[in-house]
This record gives structure tokens, sequence and C-alpha cells, in this order.
């Protein structure tokens, strides 16, 4: 029986690196490498699962194309149950021009294809009732099934005594916070990276937008701040967790495996502030090697770079 089901964007992203300007208007650039790596925030998530050693679905929908079969298969390499992987016959594959910069940091040119097909009624339940957690994953970015959709399957799987975890993308004509409020009263645990929050509940500081979430229902909220680390609070208790210290070589995929890091920890019944360090390890390995989840180690490997890694101080 799966313990995580992953929900949501399925992306085929060609990675190029190192890439700090644009070649002039039909004249050509060369890269150190480039490579082609499975994406988007439920495949992400999936396979850092996967990795760590937690049993896990995917449910989303790629194009009848190459790049369809590559996210499938990549999938199914990790183990992971794909049954609930749908082809649209209409849309292509959803895919990203991911521009790795020397800092590590990232820049995207993206086609959102089969992604926005996805809908309600493509949703296997049955997949969703066998496991612990469903994980909503790239919520704002899958306009078919966001919203109401979104939160009916949220409370459907909470009747069902599933937990329920969302993380979001961040797409200005998502209609931002109106989009999420119908789902968070049905969120156990909120998971958006610091600036997307901030965007959502139009607040600064990480207690402020906390509450915003905590007032609308949600009972856990962890904020990935970046450079700071990750904040978590709940109505009784705050946390604020320092990163390890690594050498980031690229920054693509770390918030979807801080969430696998997370979800780990809930599947596993760890209290919020071990969760909150093993996400962190877990989004801090993934920032040491080229792709979105080349960097995640298994469950022993990153427990063992936690008792060896630095934590940043401040």
């Amino acid at each position: 029986m799966n313990e995580v089901t992953c929900l949501g964007i399925l992306v085929a992203d060609v990675v190029g690196k190192p890439i700090d300007t644009y070649p002039e208007r039909g004249r050509l650039q060369l890269v150190e490498r480039m490579e082609l790596h499975s994406g988007g925030c439920a495949a992400n998530t999936g396979v850092s699962l996967a990795k760590i050693g937690v049993r896990t679905a995917v449910i989303g929908k790629v194009g009848n194309d190459g790049f369809g079969d590559f996210l499938v298969q990549v999938l199914q390499r990790h183990g992971i149950d794909t049954r609930g992987v749908k082809r649209d016959e209409r849309e292509a594959t959803s895919a990203t021009m991911v521009m790795v910069h020397s800092d590590g940091e990232r820049s995207f040119i993206h086609y959102i294809g089969a992604n926005a097909a996805l809908r309600l009624e493509d949703v296997d339940m049955e997949i969703v009732q066998q496991g612990k957690v469903l994980h909503v994953a790239g919520a704002l970015v899958m306009p078919g099934i966001d919203g109401d959709p979104t939160a009916h399957l949220l409370r459907q799987a909470k009747e069902k005594g599933v937990l329920t975890s969302f993380d979001t993308v961040w797409n200005t004509s998502s209609g931002g916070m109106n989009t999420v409020k119908p789902c968070l009263p049905y969120i156990d645990y909120m998971i958006p990276s610091i600036e997307e929050a901030k965007m959502l509940t139009g607040k600064e500081d990480p207690e402020d937008i906390a509450q915003v979430f905590l007032d609308h229902g949600v009972k856990v909220v962890g904020l990935k701040m970046g450079e700071r680390g990750c904040y978590i609070r709940t109505a009784d208790i705050r946390l604020s967790i320092p990163r390890y210290q690594v050498q980031a070589v690229d920054a693509l995929g770390a918030g979807d495996a801080f969430a696998a890091g997370f979800l780990t920890g809930v599947v596993k019944g760890w209290d919020l502030e071990q969760t909150g360090r093993f996400a962190n390890a877990v989004g801090a390995l993934c920032v040491t090697a080229l792709g979105a989840t080349t960097g995640v180690r298994s469950l022993e490997e990153t427990l063992q770079f936690m008792q060896t890694t630095p934590m940043a101080s401040g």
C-alpha cells in the first residue's frame, strides 16, 4: 500500500548550465551541460519520496508523446505507482527550459500543456484512499482542477481518513488567495515557499503569514524559507529551523525535496521539529547536484548527513 499520493503537475525539464546571458537573436551559445530530467512538483516530490524510501503514487496528466513516455518511465523506474497518470490525446506533455545560472539560481521558459487538462474526474479516488497522505503538488498552475474542485477532493480525502498536504506554484493569473481559500479548511499541512506565501496573504512576516492560513483552517504551516531554513507554525507551536550548510550547485527542485522530507516526517509520525530538520536536510542535499532530484538520498544517508553537516547559525 502506498504511503503518499502526490497529485499535481508533471513536467519534462530540459536543464542547461551555466546560463548567465542569452544568445543574440539568430546566434548559438554553448553551455557546459544540458540534460533531460523529470520535473514538476508531483514528479519531483514523488521521486524524492521514493528515493528516501517512502512508498508513493503519482496522479497527474501527460500527453501521448515522447516527453510523456519519458516521465512515466522515470516514475516507474523509481518504483512509483503510476496508475493515476492519465494520457491526454489533445495536449502535449508540459515542458520547461531550465536555465541554471552560475550561482545556482534558475530561470524558466514553461509550457503548461497537459497539466491544464487535469480534471477532478481524472482523479482515481481509490488510489487516494489507499494512502496515508494526499499531497497536492503545484496548486495554482492546474486551472482545470484548482480552487473548488481541489477543495472537494481534499474534503473527500479527509472524510476517508487521509491526511492532506498542499504546496503551491505562484501564477499571477491564477486568482491567488481567492483560488486557494476554498481549500484551506481541508488542509492538514500547508507547505508553500515564503515568497509564494507572501503573495498569497499580503503579509511579510512569517508569523503573520502562518496566522492567515491558520485562521482559515489549516492545521500546520511549514514555510520554506530558503537561506533561512524553514518556519513551522501551529496554533501552539512556533519553530524556526536553520538550513544545513552545503555548496549549492543547482536550486532546482529544492522546494519539492523539502516537501518530500516533510511528508516523510508526517508518515513516520515524527514531531514537527524533527520533521522540519529532516525536510531541511533533504532540501540541502537536493541543491548539491544538477537536476530536481539527483541529489536526494535514502533515509539512512540523509540521517547520516544530518549528523555530520553543520547547520547555519543565526
